[in-house]
């Protein structure tokens, strides 16, 4: 029980997806000018995380291993990760056509994710269990969730800022990441993994 609750606070602190291991910047810079959609995103990301995980566990450790295709892993990973996201975005039309709509692109685009797929990879070469790896899965989603909200919330009061021109839009952004990946540094020491 200790080591997966280290393993959670480890995905959401200390190597968080977005703002220490740097996967997943594109939805997180795209969608993030709304708290609504940053939330919207995030539960989408952290349903495919958990879901892949926990898939791709089953079919590395059920049919790659035991028929010797570990070399079709990357090519299985990303066809169960667009299996995933085309599920959701599925839902997302039929019970939130709103939502839906001002994900737009991004909701798509979890698919070529890279914190998806990265997720995926470090499970098997962590070697975690199934159980483990749906924490990690879980862990890393709330994670990016984390960062997305608290992003958005930032990006929010900005815009409400009289910043300098040089600085509107796309800098100051760059800038506000740079700062909350500088704040969640102070967490490395946290867990030892």
């Amino acid at each position: 029980m200790e080591k997966l609750i280290l393993i959670i606070i480890g995905a959401v602190l200390v190597n968080n997806f977005v703002l220490a291991r740097f996967l997943g910047i594109c939805p997180f810079l795209g969608v993030s000018k709304k708290l609504e959609t940053a939330v919207g995103m995030s539960g989408a990301v952290l349903f495919v995380l958990t879901m892949a995980s926990v898939a791709t566990w089953l079919i590395n450790y059920y049919v790659l291993v035991p028929f010797n295709l570990v070399f079709l892993r990357t090519v299985s990973f990303i066809l169960v990760i667009a299996v995933l996201v085309q599920l959701v975005e599925l839902v997302l039309q039929k019970l939130s056509p709103g939502l839906n709509k001002a994900l737009g692109i991004y909701l798509p685009l979890i698919t070529t994710n890279c914190a998806v797929l990265g997720l995926s990879v470090l499970n098997i070469q962590k070697d975690y269990t199934l159980i483990e790896s749906a924490v990690f899965g879980i862990g890393a989603g709330l994670g990016f969730g984390l960062a997305m909200v608290l992003f958005s919330g930032l990006r929010e009061r900005i815009e409400l800022c009289d910043a300098p021109v040089c600085f509107r839009g796309t800098a100051i952004g760059l800038v506000t990441a740079g700062l909350l990946s500088l704040a969640f540094m102070g967490f490395a020491g946290l867990v030892k993994m």
